[in-house]
């Protein structure tokens, strides 16, 4: 850890081979273990970084991890981003200095540098060494050391532990236990759950402000030392598909979940500002006069998108945990046909509501085996297939059209209003494919 440099990181791993197909509430699911091609939870520091204003994300890891986050944030040589990375030297690996002692280096002169920090995260990442650093102690250490005027908290977002936005909910969950405490006593309170670009966010804060649901915080807070309170009087809502550990720490705080489908195209936002319209007894004509100038407006730049889409055939392979509410999406909203809904993880729990949106022939897979995958691929020739950066090329270069999951996740696209764009990113790579064989 003896430099200091600007940024992130990306893993292909190894698992075991064995896909069992199981049934889920009687669903067959296909279970696929074997060579993944993902990003690794690295990747969400570029856009938590944007989100938390006064946080900083330290990554404990080699060069690897800073050339690749350097690459994806495509920040400048000039730039001051909010992240950086304490790289392991070839001494460190040699065991020639004590690593908590570069650690404590590299963190005081970090803080000493960039007074503006309030929160500090120390990011564990895949290496051998760094895996032996006990980063949560570090992090209390320093914490005693450095407060109150810096919180220091860690995460893994290692390649091995986890996959591309499930950086987001390690992030979110290690905030969860230093959220105050809700009083027992307090009115109920909601909690919008998963990190969303400023302007749906506020989008979603104004619909139910006018709903008069006026309590409302939401995780994570634009300044990291801002958090919203937490107890038993919280009704969270996830904006994203992929925090179950977040979930889980947050209803240990006493915190209760809000069933809905999530926040895609006009039925999953329409369903998901009901479950709070609901449980915070809003009249229903007071919903729908807030609800329905948007869901109209949706509704009516959707049908514009749906005859370029509709009938087409599309197949998700497993990258973001957004697989299936944007698979449910692109089924009832734009009548596009699934032919399969890969994702790295199925949380049954939470997305009970999208998967009994599909009819019986989806094919529905849960895990990776590239080989596997791409074969099916290969065999069902889909309009359209979202994948990886690594695998559109290639597919491309067979003549299949692809759609580049990462894009998913750093595109507004939660909302009424950013319906059409989600659409959008499925009919572009169809016109273009059009576009070339004429």
């Amino acid at each position: 850890m003896s430099a200091l440099d600007i940024l992130e990181g990306c893993a292909s791993e190894l698992a075991e081979a064995a896909p069992p197909a199981a049934r889920d509430g009687g669903r067959p699911v296909l279970r696929e273990r074997g060579q993944r091609e993902v990003f690794c939870g690295l990747t969400g520091i570029i856009w938590l970084h944007r989100k938390m204003q006064d946080a900083f994300f330290l990554v404990v890891g080699s060069r690897t991890c800073a050339h690749l986050l350097q690459s994806a944030a495509g920040v400048m040589i000039f730039a001051e981003p909010r992240f950086a990375t304490a790289i392991m030297e070839e001494r460190d690996l040699a065991g020639m200095v004590d690593a908590q002692d570069e650690l404590d280096r590299v963190v005081n002169r970090l803080l000493e540098r960039r007074p503006d920090i309030r929160t500090l995260f120390l990011v564990g990442s895949c290496p051998s060494e760094v895996i032996k650093l006990d980063l949560a102690k570090a992090a209390q250490r320093l914490g005693a050391v450095h407060m109150p005027r810096v919180r220091i908290l860690n995460y893994s977002g290692s390649g091995i532990e986890t996959t591309f936005t499930q950086g987001e909910d390690a992030c979110l969950a290690a905030l969860v236990p230093v959220m105050p405490a809700l009083p027992a006593d307090a009115p109920k309170e909601l909690l919008i759950v998963g990190s969303l670009p400023d302007i749906v966010e506020d989008q979603f804060l104004r619909l139910f402000a006018q709903m008069g649901i006026e309590r409302v915080g939401v995780l994570p807070a634009r300044n990291a030392r801002d958090l919203p309170s937490i107890g038993s009087n919280t009704r969270y809502l996830l904006a994203q598909p992929f925090l179950g550990e977040t979930a889980m720490a947050l209803e240990r705080r006493g915190a209760k979940r809000l069933d809905a489908l999530f926040p895609f195209g006009a039925q999953g936002t329409t369903s998901w500002l009901r479950a709070a319209a609901d449980e915070f007894g809003v009249d229903n004509a007071l919903f729908e006069r807030v609800v329905g100038p948007g869901r109209e407006r949706a509704r009516i730049a959707l049908s514009k998108l749906r005859t370029q889409l509709a009938g087409k055939r599309i197949s998700f392979l497993p990258d973001s945990q957004l697989e299936v509410p944007l698979a449910r999406f692109l089924q009832d909203e734009l009548g596009m046909e699934l032919v399969e809904v890969g994702t790295p993880y199925l949380h049954r729990a939470h997305l009970a509501r999208e998967l009994e949106r599909f009819g019986p022939d989806v094919r529905l897979s849960e895990g990776q085996h590239v080989e596997r995958q791409l074969d099916r691929v290969r065999a069902d020739r889909p309009d359209i297939t979202v994948c990886g950066l690594g695998l559109a090329n290639p597919l491309e270069a067979e003549g299949l059209t692809t759609k580049w999951a990462i894009e998913l996740v750093f595109s507004p696209i939660h909302g009424f209003e950013q319906a059409a764009d989600l659409a959008e990113l499925f009919a572009r790579p169809l016109r273009r494919r059009d576009m070339l064989e004429v």
